[in-house]
């Protein structure tokens, strides 16, 4: 059997922070185990060459003074290379371990791999009727002997409890048979390599698909990375358009954000400068159309296009529309659903005289003659376009919108003004220092529907509004998320 004759490298990596672009490992612990048997261990601190943040030496433990004079990973790779040649490689969430060590040895430009077989993914597939896995959980549910949480070795204790458990409540077989599913590598594009999925992030960001020649070919966001690619892989051949992207993919990189509006703004912004073959919506519409209310003869409100959308003056238009026709069909949609006149809307020619076509259909109340009350109409009007009525920007200039992940650690700070996007930074103190003089913004209806949303509390929830101070640390405001 595969259980008895394979070596499993029981593994727990402590690290920085939860990103492998630029968190480092602070230590690493190994257990052997083969044919029911700890065979050997092996365990160390890193010097991650880097500063260790004071909420991770709160959770670990691991102080700066600890790793000072700990090997760098350049120094034991070798070793802890030949350790794992040959083992399944074994975590509680295994892809966060994994994607460090390939990380720490692609740094040294070397390649590493190995099979992976993850516990919380072992956990859901022989216990699918509990809904939480994480190492807290199992210890308590199972009854695991109590460990040194958020320490290598400790982890890798509870880690290998929790399998021996499932051995002698499942049986060896029901438990190899799990072992061996989870151990299938997920089919991947023919000219990627097989272990393309193993780096890929289960964080938020933005994900480019690259053809032969470096053609971009699709650019999307997610809010985990891997499981978004993962799931183009496992459905490319559901259409035409898939096997051809499918069969064009050489290359899959990756931009990680803190959060979900980051990625949506990235990836907008992204699809409308790079203008990938296979997104639908890659090109920015040249000219916006929107409809102005104006009075007219008579005190009647009437309307008129206009394709000159003046960003500071928002709240006096109705809509944004790609086209003429869009604006128009719109019209008629509000006149007819509202028994509007099509005259005073601008579907008809102004210099006719007598009813409009509506009005001789029974569906215009008759303010194209001046039989219905002005006061009455002009408020049907106003209700009728209400919904349509562009948001004029309430701050007094740009402000930030925070977003934080806590599981990574990541800090993003969107600096916005007027609905568009025009900077990211990542700290309080570099956004109080920012200065946007004499940087244009360009105005975007996707920009601005996107953003108008999240900042309702509609879109995006918890997010925090940082004013743009020009000295100082900015104030953080709540946004109120109540309407």
């Amino acid at each position: 059997m595969f259980l008895e004759s394979a070596t499993f490298a029981f593994l727990d990596l402590e690290t920085t922070g939860g990103s492998t672009g630029h968190d480092r490992i602070t230590e690493i612990g190994i257990r052997f185990w083969r044919d029911g048997e700890v065979v050997d261990e092996w365990q160390t601190l890193l010097n991650p060459e880097t500063s260790i943040p004071p909420f991770i030496e709160r959770l670990t433990g691991i102080s700066n003074a600890m790793v000072a004079t700990a090997p760098r990973f350049a120094e034991i790779a070798d070793e802890l290379r030949e350790k794992l040649d040959g083992a399944v490689f074994v975590a509680h969430n295994a892809r966060f371990d994994y994607g460090f060590v390939k990380t720490e040895f692609r740094r040294l430009g070397q390649a590493f791999s190995a099979k992976v077989l993850c516990t919380v993914k072992l956990s859901r597939r022989l216990y699918p009727e509990h809904r939480r896995h994480n190492m807290d959980a199992l210890i308590q549910r199972h009854g695991l002997g109590q460990v040194q949480r958020h320490r290598a070795m400790g982890d890798v204790s509870a880690m290998l409890d929790f399998f021996r458990h499932t051995l002698g409540e499942h049986g060896s077989e029901t438990v190899e048979q799990a072992v061996r599913t989870l151990l299938q590598r997920p089919s991947v594009p023919s000219h990627l390599p097989p272990d393309i999925m193993d780096g890929l992030p289960a964080v938020p960001g933005v994900y480019r698909f690259y053809g032969e020649n470096d053609v971009l070919l699709y650019v999307g966001k997610s809010t985990s990375i891997a499981q978004r690619v993962a799931s183009h892989f496992s459905g490319d051949h559901n259409s035409s358009r898939g096997v051809r992207m499918s069969e064009s993919l050489r290359r899959v990189e990756w931009t990680e954000t803190a959060g979900e509006l980051g990625a949506l703004l990235l990836e907008l912004k992204q699809i409308k400068k790079l203008r990938p073959l296979y997104n639908r919506r890659s090109r920015p519409a040249k000219t916006l159309w929107s409809i102005e209310l104006t009075t007219g003869p008579g005190g009647y409100l009437q309307a008129s296009l206009t394709r000159e959308v003046e960003p500071h003056r928002l709240g006096d238009y109705f809509g944004l529309f790609r086209s003429k026709r869009d604006a128009q069909r719109a019209l008629t949609g509000i006149a007819a659903k509202n028994e509007l006149c099509n005259r005073l809307l601008g579907l008809e020619p102004p210099e006719q005289t007598g009813p409009c076509f509506q009005r001789t259909l029974g569906r215009c109340r008759g303010a194209c003659e001046r039989v219905e009350d002005v006061t009455r109409y002009n408020l049907r009007v106003q209700i009728a376009f209400h919904s349509l009525r562009l948001k004029t920007w309430p701050w007094d200039g740009p402000i930030g919108v925070m977003e934080l992940n806590p599981k990574t650690g990541r800090m993003d700070i969107l600096v916005i003004y007027n609905w568009m996007h025009v900077a990211t930074v990542h700290s309080e103190e570099e956004f109080a220092e920012l200065s946007l003089r004499g940087q244009a913004v360009t105005f975007d209806m996707d920009s601005y529907k996107l953003v108008v949303k999240a900042l309702s509390g509609k879109g995006v929830p918890g997010l925090k509004v940082l004013p743009l101070s020009p000295v100082g640390r900015p104030e953080v405001l709540m946004l109120d998320t109540s309407h």
